[in-house]
């Protein structure tokens, strides 16, 4: 099977494609509270699923680094309103260092093509 990576940066890529899978790299969005990187972490989703022939009824898997387990009814509050229902996917969520101090919260994401 061909594997196709898409927006790489010499590091990794921010979209790979196998087997009518797609897994997204980490998305982070350094501005705001829980609340706002949050929503801006799930646009960020939105539009590269639907840039790769995906979208949020077709993910199968998220898991969500917080840096602050406090944050969880925030960042979930956000979470709640955006999954469609009946198209929840798997999920883990776990408390991490962040990358940057001023990170919140990333999602890494893996979902089918839409055929």
């Amino acid at each position: 099977m061909e594997i196709k990576r898409f927006e790489g940066t010499g590091r990794m890529s921010r979209a790979v494609v196998h087997n009518n899978t797609i897994y997204l790299c980490g998305q982070t969005h350094a501005e705001g509270n829980i609340k706002e990187q949050t929503a801006a972490v799930l646009d960020k989703i939105e539009d590269l699923l639907n840039k790769y022939d995906s979208d949020k009824r077709h993910i199968l898997s998220v898991t969500i680094y917080v840096k602050d387990m406090n944050d969880f009814a925030d960042m979930n509050a956000v979470w709640d309103a955006w999954i469609e229902d009946g198209f929840e996917p798997a999920r883990a969520c776990v408390e991490a260092k962040m990358a940057r101090e001023c990170l919140l919260v990333e999602m890494s994401v893996v979902a089918a093509v839409k055929k």
